[in-house]
């Protein structure tokens, strides 16, 4: 029998053995557990929060009112780890999008197309509620709720994390410790990690940080009965905010149970209204009147609910130059992302995906310094969202990036974003629009359209893109292909598979 070893702790290949703790119960701690529950013969899931009896957001998640979704490639991943799980996401009125219409429009133009694929609508609440369902009927997980984790339990030498200290939500406050085989800070926007291992003689490097200063508000709207058909008609309206003209994002889309939700969004410090009367006569002024009129009708059932995101940060763990064995991270508390291009959990499903990965390579062939490189391949996995997201955002007046190092070709890859979209546009590049959309949802590279035969293309196509094609080969004076291998990211370790 294989004896496998992650970090100083063992599991015997064939058998699970081992404890494993993941700390937090969201969307990226569910999918983590679910991987570790093959792998070790306890998981324990802490949770800061009660857990809902029904579909409901939790008070430790403000932004889970706001709309999520996932691309293609995360829901085949989470398609993977609980199969028919879109089955009670129907089952609890979630409704389909398939041949359904989905309205796309920037600022060169718009887009109407139908919906080629059978995917479901929900509220962040219930795509929760759903997994959770399925990861409480896992026998050897189990769920510590309404417990906060202060800090890390380690050896003596703080070579290795052995578990963590954590601390009843309830009146006594009671502590104790949790002592486990590997930890997993699947925490989000509330990790501490940074500072646990500080406190522990770690030295953190500093995170890149964007600079956004992001602003959207979420009203949501229940959709009467003469009015059904619009829920069979549409999918989505995005009317994308014009950074030339400082002009709102407006989303508009159904989640379960015959509700409409509409997202208003903006980076670079303009943030839209929360007060109802105001946040109506913002979406008059919204670019196209589509969503306006599409919202005649519709009763109001939330106040406008407002989150600011001050900035985008990418942590670099990978880099340090010691770390304890039996830790590890992912999710937000590894890196956030922009939401309004739905990133985030699609980032979150792959990570965990990695970390299955490289659970079941350790088993089968164990290799020292095992944590380490499972923190080095989820880095290769956030490169690419992290470096669309920086090229999309810091077309915005008031948005910053302040990295530890520069970001190879943002410079370049901001320009060409913004001459793409133009080119597929003005040209009416349909094919191209939804390769563009492909790589922006992650189920590519980026360099399916960073290359030699498609940025010449595009450069091509107009004088402003011509003079930066020649400024580029003047600088370098070598062909363009080239050009691109020097001044872009590879991308080339990040795990992409094709479109199913």
């Amino acid at each position: 029998m294989k004896h496998v070893q992650t970090g100083d702790h063992a599991m015997n290949g064939g058998q699970a053995g081992g404890s494993a703790l993941v700390i937090g119960g969201g969307f990226a701690g569910l999918l983590t557990a679910r991987i570790l529950s093959g792998y070790f013969k306890e998981v324990v899931i802490v949770e800061k929060d009660e857990l809902p009896a029904h579909p409901g957001e939790r008070t430790g998640t403000p932004q889970a009112f706001h709309p999520h979704r996932f691309t293609s490639r995360g829901k085949a991943v989470v398609e993977r780890l609980f199969p028919g799980y879109e089955n009670d996401l129907m089952a609890h009125g979630a409704p389909s999008v398939l041949n359904k219409t989905v309205y796309n429009m920037n600022q060169y133009g718009s887009v109407e197309m139908q919906y080629p694929r059978n995917d479901y609508k929900f509220s962040r609440a219930l795509l929760e509620w759903v997994l959770r369902q399925r990861v409480e009927a896992i026998p050897n997980v189990r769920f510590l709720a309404k417990h906060d984790a202060l800090r890390l339990l380690t050896k003596q030498d703080c070579s290795a994390v052995i578990g963590i200290q954590v601390r009843e939500r309830n009146g006594f406050g009671r502590e104790r410790a949790l002592y486990a085989d590997l930890v997993i800070d699947a925490s989000g926007r509330s990790s501490k990690l940074d500072r646990w291992l500080a406190e522990i003689g770690y030295e953190v490097p500093q995170p890149d940080l964007l600079k956004v200063d992001i602003g959207y508000s979420t009203r949501r709207y229940k959709v009467p009965s003469d009015r059904m058909h619009l829920i069979e008609t549409w999918d989505t309206i995005n009317i994308a905010g014009q950074p030339a003209n400082g002009t709102f994002t407006g989303v508009f889309s159904f989640i379960e149970n015959h509700t409409a939700e509409l997202l208003l969004y903006r980076p670079g410090g303009q943030y839209p209204p929360a007060d109802g009367e105001a946040y109506e006569q913002e979406i008059i002024r919204l670019p196209s009147p589509k969503i306006a009129e599409l919202l005649q009708g519709l009763e109001p059932i939330t106040p406008p609910r407002g989150f600011r995101v001050p900035e985008l940060y990418r942590r670099h763990y990978e880099r340090m130059q010691s770390w304890p064995t039996g830790l590890l991270v992912l999710g937000d508390a590894f890196c956030i992302f922009d939401p309004i291009f739905g990133q985030g959990m699609t980032v979150a499903a792959i990570e965990a995906e990695t970390l299955e990965r490289c659970l079941r390579e350790q088993w089968d062939a164990p290799k020292p310094d095992f944590e380490k490189r499972v923190l080095q391949s989820i880095q290769h996995v956030i490169e690419p969202a992290w470096w669309l997201n920086c090229a999309n955002d810091l077309q915005w007046q008031g948005v910053e990036y302040a990295g530890s190092e520069p970001l190879q070709g943002i410079s370049f890859g901001r320009n060409f974003m913004d001459l793409l979209l133009k080119y597929i546009m003005t040209e009416r590049k349909l094919e191209l629009y939804g390769l563009y959309w492909t790589v922006n949802t992650l189920s590519l590279s980026p360099r399916s359209i960073l290359n030699a035969q498609t940025v010449g293309t595009v450069l091509n196509a107009s004088v402003e893109g011509r003079q930066r094609l020649e400024e580029l080969t003047g600088r370098y004076g070598t062909p363009l292909e080239q050009i691109l291998e020097e001044v872009l990211p590879t991308f080339s370790e990040a795990p992409f598979v094709p479109l199913a």
